[in-house]
């Protein structure tokens, strides 16, 4: 029988990409790989590959993206992070609070998925 190892790629399908690209790269301070495949850009993160894309589907037929699915990232000073994307203006859900994952708060991007964000490796 195959064994699935889980998780090696993560991608959100966005309705404007280069909006997304921006967000991701310019506010959350992601970083660009040089190479993406059509209609997709994917950015530097580690372990596992993230990108934004095209969708595939008409994402105008929901207004809750990603509802259910719990999108988290490691980052080494969630609040700084925190009050980086504050200053800029992005949705914060709530303040970084001390949890079983280091400090963590939640934020929306440009199409309303919430991310979450802790600091304990």
């Amino acid at each position: 029988m195959p064994t699935v190892k889980g998780p090696d790629f993560i991608a959100l399908q966005v309705r404007d990409l280069e909006a997304s690209r921006r967000f991701y790269r310019d506010v959350v301070g992601l970083l660009e790989s040089p190479q993406h495949p059509p209609g997709a850009v994917v950015f530097n993160t580690s372990p596992i590959p993230f990108a934004v894309r095209k969708p595939y589907v008409d994402l105008g037929l929901t207004n809750l993206l990603g509802h259910g699915v719990a999108l988290w990232f490691y980052c080494d000073d969630s609040v700084a992070l925190c009050s980086s994307l504050r200053i800029k203006g992005v949705q914060l859900l709530d303040e970084p609070t001390p949890g079983p994952f280091g400090m963590t708060f939640h934020f929306k991007d440009v199409d309303g998925y919430v991310i979450t964000v802790h600091d304990k490796a």
